[in-house]
Parts: C-alpha cells; sequence; structure tokens
C-alpha cells in the first residue's frame, strides 16, 4: 500500500494542474488572473499550480521590475537568489517553438540558464523575442493587465529593485466555475 501512496499523490497533483486553468493572483496594487497552458506545458504549471494551492508566494514581493520588459516574483527570500519547486530542485524546461514572447502578458518562468526552473516567475511587458526559446512559456494573463502595467511602472533602485515593496498577498487557483 505505501509503495501506491506516491503515485497517488502524484496523480491528483497532476490531474488538479489539469482542471485548474487559472489562478487568481491578489497583488498590493490589485488582482491579476493568469491562464496556464497546462497542455503546452504540464510540469510547470503543476509546479506553479501547487505552490499557488499551497500558498508558497502568499507575502512574497515582485523584487525585480524593469520598465517595458518584464516584472519578476516567486522568491520567498525576495532577493532574486532563492525559491525551489515542488520538487525541491530545479527542473527542465519545456521549451516550444510555438509559444513565442509576443507582447506584454505573457507568464514564463524565470531561470539562470537551461533546465534551473524552481520558483520564480515573470511576467512580460512588452514584446521579448529574445527570451524565446531560453524561457519556459506556460501562461498569460487573461485579466488584471492594467494592475500589470502599474506594476511596471514603480520606481526602482539598485537591481532593478521596487524602492517600495509591492507584494503578492495572496494566490488561488481557480475553479472553472471561478473563472467569471
Amino acid at each position: 500500500m505505501s509503495s501506491i501512496q506516491p503515485h497517488l499523490h502524484f496523480v491528483q497533483q497532476f490531474q488538479a494542474c489539469n482542471m485548474a486553468q487559472t489562478v487568481l493572483l491578489e497583488t498590493s496594487l490589485g488582482s491579476v488572473t493568469l491562464e496556464l497552458y497546462t497542455q503546452h506545458a504540464p510540469r510547470t504549471c503543476e509546479n506553479f499550480a501547487t505552490l499557488c494551492s499551497r500558498h508558497y508566494y502568499d507575502n512574497t514581493v515582485f523584487h525585480r521590475v524593469i520598465p517595458d520588459f518584464m516584472i519578476q516574483g516567486g522568491d520567498p527570500t525576495g532577493t532574486g537568489r532563492g525559491g525551489s519547486s515542488i520538487w525541491g530542485e530545479k527542473f527542465e524546461d519545456e521549451i516550444r517553438s510555438d509559444l513565442k514572447h509576443t507582447g506584454a502578458g505573457v507568464l514564463s518562468m524565470a531561470n539562470s540558464g537551461p533546465n534551473t526552473n524552481g520558483s520564480q516567475f515573470f511576467i512580460t511587458l512588452a514584446p521579448t523575442p529574445w527570451l524565446d526559446g531560453k524561457h519556459t512559456i506556460f501562461g498569460r494573463v487573461k485579466n488584471g493587465m492594467r494592475t500589470v502595467q502599474k506594476l511596471g511602472l514603480v520606481k526602482t533602485g539598485a537591481e532593478d529593485r521596487p524602492e517600495e515593496e509591492i507584494k503578492i498577498i495572496s494566490t488561488r487557483v481557480l475553479a472553472n466555475e471561478d473563472e467569471s
């Protein structure tokens, strides 16, 4: 029986990821609803949705903001050097040639090189084609682009860090009927 338990847990998590198509981020500047590309990046979506359901991102900050480029968060240390996946280690990229950083609102994993995904993510503020093939795209902003734009306009200091903390107050995985 005990050898079946880990497998059942994985199946339940995988099913939850495939059913959970959207995630709500409540930030200190407003709400953002993210649509996850579960069919294109299933492992990345599983990681992100599970971290959200575990409240891993709650009370973390967007530690890096570069106007007309991107906003980055997902590091519980707030330094840009922390965070881990649900598996406790880095995991492989899910790069697809048909998904591109074509404009504002693309949701991608931040990394420090190939196959180094953990918990950090970014949302683009403009087209960023130089990131294509280097970062896993796993969703898009479905609602709340004005909030994302507000985040992208904050005053920053050293290392592109916002001068005033911008927090992810809470995250919630939405069931399909909660999307409206």
